[in-house]
C-alpha cells in the first residue's frame, strides 16, 4: 500500500525547469531511495514534499496516507507526520539534547516547561535510538554522528510517519555512517517509512527496498533493490551512460620531489597543552598524486590547514620545502605566492561566496591577476571565468550565475577554478569529492589527472577509500595527529590502511 504518491510533480525557477512531470511512490513501512546526480532535482522534490515550497508554487498533486495533501508550510507537513533531516544539521550547538529535540514542541504546562517530562522524554527517545548521552549534554560537545542521531530522535518526538534523510552520512566516517544504516532498518522494523537520499550507492544497496531515479529534473526509473541490483545499474540511469571504470585511466611518472613538509608539529588553537600534529613527515613529487587516508578526527584537516598559511593551529613548527628550498607558509598570502593552493572540505562555508556570482568567486584568490593597479579589471575577470567554465565544464548558463544556485558538483568546480587560477605549483585537496554524485566524482577525478599530468603536485585527502586506492600513487596514513604509515598504490588496500591505523 502506498502511504506517498506524487504524481506529475513539476517545479519552474525563472529560466529553468528543475521538474517537469516527476512521478514518486513510496509504499508503507519501506526504505525507499531517491537518486540522481547533482542538479537532477532531488532536493526539489523533497522541498515540494516538505511544505519548503507549499501548495500553489508547483504543478502536481500529492497523496499521503490516502488524503490529497496541499501542504501550506514546513510546520503543516510536520503536524501529518513528514519530518525532513537536511544534510546541514539544524540543531543549536549551544542548547542542551534535550533542548534541541524539544525545540518548538517544548513540554509545557501554562507556558512552564515541565524539564523533569522533557528529560525524561528523551532519554527515551535517545533510547531508541541508541545514544546514550545524557538528556543535559550540550549539542557542541558530541561528534557530528551522535548529532544525526539527536535530529533523528528529534524526529520521532513529532510522531514521523515519513522520515526524509538528504545525505545523512556525508559527513559520517564508515562506523558511524553503518551505525545510522542499521538505525534506519531497526526504525523500518517499527513501522517507520524512510526515503533517503545520498550518493553512496553502496549504502543504497544496503538499506533500499527500492530506488526512484531522477535525471535531468525526470523521473527515469524505478527499481526494485532487493532484486539483485548493482550499483552500475543505478549509475547507468543516473549518469545515462555506462560508467564500468568508475576512476578514469592514468598513467603517471613521476619526477623528482616537488614539495616536501619536515618534522611538522602543530598545537590546539584554543587548548594550549593539546598537540593535534605531531612530527608529520611527507613529500610530494611532480606530477604525482599522493592521499592521507585515516578516520575523521586523526588531524588530516588540521595538518592541511596548517601548511596552508597556518590556517589552523598554534606553536607551529616544521620545515616546508618547494624544488628543494625552505619557503615561508606564515599566511595564506605567503602561502599562495609560494605556490600552494588548498580546496576545503567545506566549499560552503569556507570555499565559496554564496550569494556572489561564479565570475566573482573564480577571480577572488587571484585578483591581482585581473587588475591594473587597484582597478578591477571587469572585462578580464569575466574573460578568466569564462575560461574555467569552459575548461572545467562548469554547468551554468552564464558567469553572472550566483553559485549558490549551482548544484553541489559544479560549486565544487568553481572552487577548484579560483584555486586553480592562482597557478599552484602544489594543490591540497580536502575531500574534493563530498557530496557530489558519480558521474561530476568522474569529471573531478579527470581534472585531478589532468594536474598531475602537467607536473603539478597533489595532495588528497579523502575518508573514501576506494577513491584513494583509485586515484593515488602513493597513501599516506594518519592517525591521532601522527604519520603512521606510507603504501605504494601496489601496496595498498583497505584492509592495509586499516591495519596501519588500528595497530599503530
Amino acid at each position: 500500500m502506498a502511504l506517498l504518491s506524487m504524481q506529475n510533480i513539476t517545479k519552474t525557477f525563472p529560466g529553468v525547469k528543475a521538474l517537469d512531470k516527476v512521478n514518486l511512490e513510496v509504499r508503507k513501512g519501506e526504505i525507499h531511495a531517491v537518486v540522481g546526480e547533482n542538479g537532477a532535482g532531488k532536493s526539489t522534490l523533497m522541498k515540494i514534499l516538505s511544505g519548503v515550497y507549499p501548495h500553489g508554487h508547483y504543478d502536481g498533486e500529492i497523496v499521503f496516507d490516502g488524503t490529497p495533501a496541499r501542504f501550506s508550510g514546513i510546520s503543516d507537513s510536520e503536524r501529518h507526520g513528514i519530518i525532513i533531516i537536511h544534510q546541514e544539521l539544524a540543531l543549536v550547538p549551544q542548547l542542551s539534547i534535550a533542548e534541541n529535540i524539544f525545540l518548538g514542541n517544548e513540554c509545557a504546562s501554562k507556558g512552564v516547561i515541565d524539564w523533569r517530562r522533557t528529560n525524561q522524554r528523551t532519554e527515551e527517545l535517545l533510547a531508541k535510538v541508541g545514544l546514550v548521552e545524557p538528556p543535559t549534554t550540550k549539542v557542541d560537545n558530541i561528534g557530528v554522528g551522535k548529532q544525526q542521531l539527536v535530529e533523528i530522535a528529534k524526529a520521532l518526538s513529532k510522531d514521523v510517519k515519513l522520515l526524509i534523510l538528504d545525505e545523512p552520512t556525508a559527513a559520517l566516517q564508515e562506523n558511524d555512517s553503518r551505525k545510522l544504516l542499521d538505525l534506519m532498518l531497526e526504525l523500518k522494523a517499527q513501522g517507520v517509512t524512510s526515503i533517503i537520499i545520498s550518493h553512496k550507492l553502496n549504502e543504497v544497496r544496503y538499506v533500499a527496498d527500492s530506488v526512484t531515479v531522477i535525471r535531468d529534473g525526470s523521473t527515469v526509473s524505478k527499481l526494485d533493490a532487493k532484486a539483485g541490483l548493482s550499483e552500475d545499474d543505478i549509475v547507468r540511469d543516473m549518469v545515462g551512460r555506462d560508467m564500468t571504470h568508475r576512476f578514469p585511466e592514468h598513467k603517471r611518472s613521476p619526477g623528482k620531489t616537488l614539495f616536501e613538509i619536515e618534522n611538522w608539529n602543530v598545537w590546539h588553537p584554543e587548548h594550549a597543552e593539546r598537540q593535534i600534529i605531531r612530527n608529520a613527515s611527507f613529500n610530494v613529487r611532480a606530477g604525482e598524486v599522493v592521499g592521507i587516508a585515516g578516520l575523521m578526527g586523526s588531524g588530516r584537516t588540521e595538518l592541511a590547514m596548517s601548511i596552508f598559511g597556518r590556517s589552523y593551529g598554534r606553536n607551529i613548527s616544521g620545515t616546508a620545502r618547494l624544488h628543494g628550498k625552505e619557503v615561508d607558509l606564515g599566511t595564506v598570502d605567503r602561502a599562495i605566492d609560494a605556490g600552494i593552493s588548498y580546496v576545503t572540505e567545506d566549499r560552503k562555508a569556507l570555499g565559496l561566496v554564496l550569494d556572489e556570482t561564479i565570475r566573482f568567486n573564480t577571480t577572488l584568490a587571484n585578483l591581482e591577476g585581473v587588475s591594473s593597479g587597484t582597478i578591477l579589471k571587469k572585462n578580464e575577470e569575466t574573460k578568466v571565468a569564462e575560461k574555467y567554465r569552459e575548461a572545467l565544464a562548469i554547468r551554468t548558463p552564464s558567469v553572472f550565475q550566483k553559485t549558490v544556485n549551482l548544484s553541489g558538483g559544479n560549486q565544487q568546480k568553481v572552487v577548484l577554478a579560483k584555486w586553480l587560477f592562482t597557478a599552484p605549483e602544489v594543490l591540497i585537496l580536502d575531500e574534493p569529492t563530498r557530496g557530489i554524485d558519480v558521474g561530476a566524482k568522474y569529471e573531478i577525478y579527470t581534472i585531478i589527472n589532468d594536474l598531475a599530468d602537467q607536473g603539478k603536485g597533489v595532495v588528497m585527502i579523502s575518508s573514501e577509500m576506494p577513491e584513494l586506492l583509485g586515484m593515488c600513487d602513493r597513501i599516506y596514513v594518519m592517525n591521532e595527529g601522527a604519520l603512521v604509515g606510507e603504501l605504494s598504490a601496489a601496496e595498498a588496500s583497505q584492509e592495509r590502511i586499516m591495519s596501519l591505523i588500528v595497530n599503530e
